[in-house]
């Protein structure tokens, strides 16, 4: 079967996130008042084949902790759906 995932990576609660923070600055700077708590993050999107709907989140999910973040800084959402 083939797959269609996203994967989300954002940094975690508590962790700095100073690209978010300068994109903030900017927005108000631009003229948007009251725009706070920006955070930036990744979105990776891939095409899988696998047996199973559970086979390929296992898989994307492996790839995602082990390629895509850093599982210590930051969290991973997986969104997958048939192609």
């Amino acid at each position: 079967m083939k797959f269609r995932a996203k994967v989300q990576v954002w940094l975690r609660h508590g962790v700095a996130d100073p690209e978010g923070h300068t994109v903030s600055e900017a927005i108000n700077a631009l003229g948007y008042p009251g725009v706070t708590d920006v955070r930036m993050g990744k979105i990776v999107s891939m095409t899988i084949v696998a047996e199973s709907r559970e086979a390929a989140s296992h898989r994307v999910f492996e790839i995602a902790t082990s390629l895509l973040s850093n599982p210590v800084l930051e969290d991973v959402i997986v969104e997958l759906e048939e192609a």
